[in-house]
């Protein structure tokens, strides 16, 4: 099974934890911040929201950081630094 199946994404009602951008089920963004409740969909109901970006104050575009934002099949790159000792070559040690 893969992990996204096993994610639980708050629901309607619930307070939001984390500043940023979410989307419903439909696709509506909205953006929250810490403290809020998570808004019921007019048609739905009762909806699941996900995180799609973290706000930041500093950033002066309103926008997150592309390298910030998670993408699918990230980690499967060759190349890629998982972990700050992992070294790319054997005798770079």
């Amino acid at each position: 099974m893969s992990r996204e199946s096993k994610e639980m994404y708050p629901v309607s009602g619930e307070k939001v934890e984390v500043d940023g951008v979410y989307t419903d089920e439909a696709g509506h963004e909205e953006h929250l911040h810490r403290g809020q409740h998570f808004p019921s969909d007019v048609v739905l109901g009762t909806t699941e929201w996900k995180l799609q970006e973290y706000m930041y104050d500093t950033n002066p575009t309103g926008q997150t950081d592309p390298d910030l934002i998670p993408k699918k099949n990230d980690a499967d790159k060759a190349g890629k630094v998982t972990h700050p000792r992992r070294h790319l070559e054997t005798g770079d040690r």
